[in-house]
């Protein structure tokens, strides 16, 4: 699992597609960090933006291509900026492909 930039998400998807991986599961959240959220002007007004945009990918490759995965995405997720995000790195007991009933590494 990845939590990455919005802006980001054409090159994680372009270098995931490069190394093999065909799948993936993209979803809009919110959430921060050392960052801490930020201020905005609306209207003459200041307000505080605690929870920034982000999105969380998440991967399911075999054990083996872990590594590759990972830098994969570190690598096309990074600016150099604060609030790049991070990599969560998870077993996963079982997986079935509901349309065919493969199961485990067949069904990634």
């Amino acid at each position: 699992m990845a939590i990455i930039k919005p802006f980001k998400l054409d090159e994680v998807r372009d270098a995931l597609t490069g190394i093999g991986v065909h799948g993936l599961t993209v979803t809009e959240v919110k959430g921060y960090g050392r960052q801490k959220g930020h201020t905005e002007i609306y209207r003459g007004a200041e307000y505080a933006v605690s929870f920034l945009p982000k999105l969380k990918i998440e991967v399911a490759v075999a054990a083996g291509s872990v590594d590759k995965v990972v830098e994969a995405i570190a690598a096309a997720a990074k600016t150099g900026q604060i609030g790049d995000g991070k990599i969560f790195v998870y077993s996963i007991e079982q997986a079935v492909r509901i349309r065919t009933g493969e199961t485990d590494g067949d069904a990634l």
